[in-house]
């Protein structure tokens, strides 16, 4: 008797220790760490996969970055990974790179400082690496798609975007849940644009989204489908020092996506209602659509668990105010648990700020988008 009350002891005690283990790994913190690489690259290419992304722009001196050289080598990670069947790149693969890199990168001291890669640079071993038609087809907007430059528009068109998904962990959605004065509420700068359709147009291509990338992130579609329920992989770049940029993952889906051409009482609805929150719950915040301002344009952004903000929303809003269009972002989440807020403001905080407002062009998403929607 006594031996099966100890038997039966220990097996509660394994269960306790098991379900322990198990909310700790489904907790904030711990989705998060599982969070940290890309869906196309192994924790084992970590390693070369930073010295690239390094060696094409945070390595180089700060005058003589490009943000769209890094776009290309995440395009040339993006492509090889299409050219290999969509296997994640392991570390096996940094040979391949190093035949196709390694010359200009180590031995070429005149052209580029040791160690880095400009884009004539990139280019070339690209070619090398993945054909020599890669530098056409990322030229070329029928054959640029999804981050990838394809060889054919056929190819292109038989391309599933959902194959990111096969080492993706796309959580549940995780909006906001707590009481709206328990919730963080935060307008961003506006960033004015050329034109209102112009930008609604850009946004309404999923495929487009890696075109607007930044020194701090970007967003790639995992649907095959258009803007209204598109779920988006970003991936995140955290200088941890100035050379070491790591990669945390997180996901978003458009959950609201409302235009004055389609539904303007249900968009007028939501803007009051948003300006409405904002100030009245959001400490001070200024109204997302000033007042006086026409809204164009509507989105809402959604988390999933693991998300590296919490559970929270972002909303792009286009509108026009006195002949003049601008793009803004206004953002609402629950206060995160403390391991993630120590982190968020020492570091996040600037970089959100950044990647949403109307500072540095080559961090900016909505910079982006207004340089690429110019006339």
């Amino acid at each position: 008797m006594r031996s099966a009350t100890r038997q039966a002891g220990a097996a509660l005690g394994t269960v306790g220790i098991a379900l322990a283990a198990r909310r700790a790994w489904q907790s904030p913190t711990a989705w998060v760490a599982r969070m940290t690489g890309t869906s196309i690259s192994a924790p084992d290419a970590a390693g070369w996969v930073t010295d690239f992304l390094n060696a094409a722009y945070f390595a180089r001196q700060p005058e003589l970055r490009e943000v769209e050289d890094l776009r290309v080598a995440l395009a040339i990670l993006t492509t090889r990974w299409q050219q290999l069947g969509h296997r994640r790149l392991h570390a096996p693969d940094v040979a391949a790179f190093h035949r196709a890199f390694g010359r200009e990168r180590f031995l070429d001291g005149r052209h580029t400082a040791r160690g880095t890669l400009d884009g004539e640079q990139l280019h070339a071993g690209a070619q090398r690496l993945i054909g020599a038609w890669f530098s056409e087809a990322y030229a070329d907007d029928d054959r640029r798609a999804h981050g990838i430059g394809f060889q054919t528009r056929e190819e292109r068109d038989a391309y599933r975007p959902e194959l990111r998904l096969r080492h993706a962990k796309l959580g549940e959605p995780t909006p906001p849940e707590r009481p709206p004065r328990e919730q963080v509420w935060h307008t961003y700068d506006p960033v004015p644009v050329a034109s209102a359709a112009a930008v609604a147009e850009l946004l309404a291509a999923p495929a487009r989204w890696p075109d607007l990338g930044t020194d701090l992130g970007r967003f790639t579609a995992v649907r095959s489908r258009g803007l209204a329920g598109q779920t988006f992989e970003i991936e995140v770049i955290t200088a941890l020092t100035p050379r070491t940029p790591a990669i945390v993952r997180g996901y978003v889906t458009v959950t609201t996506l409302l235009a004055r051409e389609t539904a303007p009482e249900r968009l007028d609805a939501y803007v009051a209602d948003l300006n409405d929150r904002m100030v009245r719950v959001g400490r001070d915040q200024p109204p997302p659509i000033p007042h006086g301002a026409t809204a164009t344009l509507a989105m809402d952004l959604t988390t999933h668990e693991g998300h590296f903000m919490g559970r929270g929303l972002n909303r792009l809003l286009v509108y026009e105010l006195d002949g003049q269009a601008f793009l803004r972002a206004a953002g609402t989440w629950d206060d995160m648990p403390m391991a993630l807020e120590g982190a968020y403001r020492g570091a996040g905080r600037q970089a959100q700020a950044a990647f949403w407002g109307s500072g540095r062009e080559d961090s900016s998403m909505l910079l982006q988008i207004a340089r690429q929607t110019a006339p």
